[in-house]
């Protein structure tokens, strides 16, 4: 009988070890995302090309901030696909020694993970309100914001200060664990 349990326990020890791969799919995704991601780089990188010899010094800031934001969210990404597989599915032993691996590779756990995460999107979310921050300008050119433009900025306001603290209270819960 004792026997029997401890095969049972040990098949489903092992399902579990094994569902890990469920997430390959998902990381598959994510490297399809960067594709799409690379798409609109180019995307944009052709609307400021087309449109230099118009564009004004703002419109040429905000395409160059949505660049930006673009290349923030892409190393985000891989961030995510390179720890997210070496932390919960397999670790890329055939690449430890190649001559372009990046030194965070195998180095990134889980909390470090988050607050990567959590700082690039404080950085996105700056991004966004420094663009925002930009169209005010244009706004006041046109004779004033309207209730629903300074509602939105507010709201932008608000939501990157949530990060921003947010960020800062893990960073410190995480500092507190750690000792």
């Amino acid at each position: 009988m004792m026997s029997l349990l401890k095969k049972a326990e040990h098949a489903f020890e092992h399902l579990l070890f094994t569902s890990r791969w469920l997430l390959v799919p998902i990381y598959f995704g994510l490297v399809i995302s960067l594709a799409l991601m690379l798409f609109k780089f180019g995307k944009q990188m052709w609307i400021l090309f087309s449109t230099i010899l118009e564009a004004t010094s703002q419109d040429l800031i905000v395409g160059v901030l949505t660049l930006v934001d673009v290349s923030l969210v892409m190393n985000l990404l891989i961030i995510i696909i390179f720890s997210g597989y070496e932390n919960f599915v397999s670790k890329m032993d055939d690449l430890h020694d190649h001559a372009d691996r990046p030194d965070w590779m195998g180095q990134i756990g889980f909390s470090d993970l988050k607050i990567k995460l959590i700082g690039s999107m404080v950085a996105i979310s700056g991004i966004e309100l420094l663009k925002g921050f930009m169209g005010v300008s244009l706004f006041l050119e046109q004779g004033g914001m309207t209730p629903e433009q300074s509602t939105a900025l507010i709201w932008m306001v608000v939501l990157h200060m949530t990060f921003v603290i947010s960020g800062l209270l893990y960073a410190v819960m995480d500092r507190l664990a750690a000792h």
